[in-house]
């Protein structure tokens, strides 16, 4: 079966191309893509051929061609022996690539959208949420307490939802854009501020009551992360969910982190279990499932962070805004304009 996808044919280069399917086999089916969402970091790096992408691999050496787009939804159009999923069902694939269908596991690749009112574009965000939803349940929040996001990127936006859910009191949400400040306050932030500004901190700490006992760090710069440290209450908790990617950075770690007692926890989205959730740690499947039912609840909003859908003919633009920081969170490909 012939399909259309995007690929990074070389760096700083994105071409829409053709590419070939398989039939699902058994546990396997077929999805026909109708949304894909853009995750600007991860994509940017893939992009720019930047040789510090993997984890287990620094320094290693960038290979093209490179094909990306991991978080999308679809309607199933075939399904394998022993696949549970059923021609029309509307599923969130995850671990997919921006491609206008794609043949995968079903146990490892994609989750039933149950409610038939959550619209397919939304549904495109949810693996993409995941990895917000994953640094918040580690940092373990309690009801009450205060929280900083830092950084109001995609995953920013996503985290100050999710600490608003979990019951964090005040949200405090910091980026140097106006208009992503703006953004977090729609989406429930308590308050927004520009961390550029003089007494930074010592805002921080004055909303938060002395400081703030939870934050995500997202900026992925280690600026930021020195930022988030300098706002943190005692014995508080961070989580760095941004790719920080300069392993030559320095922390004064005694006075910043051992001092007052913070935990600093890695929140990579591959750093969770792969079959069983446990307290705290969930797998990609069960995260992107729970996203679904809050989405469902109206606890949780993706519709206010699309802010374009493009047709895939474009990617090459796209990705051209991409790598120049043009692009605005929340952008799309909708697969059914081709």
């Amino acid at each position: 079966m012939k399909t259309k996808q995007i690929v990074f044919t070389k760096p700083n280069t994105a071409e829409l191309t053709d590419a070939e399917i398989c039939p699902p086999g058994a546990g396997e089916v077929t999805v026909k893509i109708a949304y894909s969402a853009i995750s600007a970091g991860t994509e940017r790096a893939n992009i720019t051929g930047d040789k510090n992408i993997h984890i287990g691999a620094p320094e290693a050496q960038a290979v093209f061609p490179r094909v990306l787009g991991y978080s999308a939804s679809g309607i199933v159009t075939e399904a394998g022996p022993g696949a549970a999923s059923k021609p029309g069902d509307r599923v969130v694939v995850y671990w997919g690539r921006h491609t206008s269908a794609i043949t995968v596991s079903e146990h490892g690749h994609i989750v039933r959208i149950e409610d038939d009112k959550i619209p397919l574009p939304e549904a495109s965000l949810a693996m993409i949420a995941s990895f917000s939803l994953a640094a918040v349940r580690k940092i373990r929040p309690e009801i009450g307490e205060s929280s900083l996001v830092m950084g109001l990127g995609i995953l920013g936006q996503f985290a100050v939802q999710l600490c608003r859910a979990a019951g964090c009191c005040p949200v405090i949400a910091a980026d140097p854009i106006a208009q992503r400040r703006s953004l977090a306050l729609q989406l429930g932030a308590d308050a927004v501020l520009d961390p550029t500004e003089p007494d930074f901190a010592a805002k921080v700490r004055s909303l938060s009551r002395g400081g703030v006992q939870t934050a995500v760090e997202v900026t992925g710069r280690g600026e930021g992360f020195v930022q988030a440290l300098d706002c943190m209450a005692k014995l508080g908790r961070i989580a760095l969910l941004g790719c920080t990617r300069d392993p030559n950075f320095t922390v004064d770690y005694y006075r910043k982190i051992h001092g007052p007692g913070i935990s600093v926890i890695g929140a990579h989205t591959l750093a969770r279990p792969s079959e069983e959730s446990y307290p705290g740690h969930w797998t990609h499947r069960d995260d992107i499932a729970a996203l679904l039912r809050l989405l469902s609840s109206g606890r949780i909003n993706f519709g206010a962070l699309i802010s374009e859908i493009h047709s895939p003919r474009e990617a090459p633009e796209v990705y051209s805004r991409l790598l120049k920081n043009e692009l605005p969170v929340g952008v799309l490909f909708d697969w059914s304009s081709l």
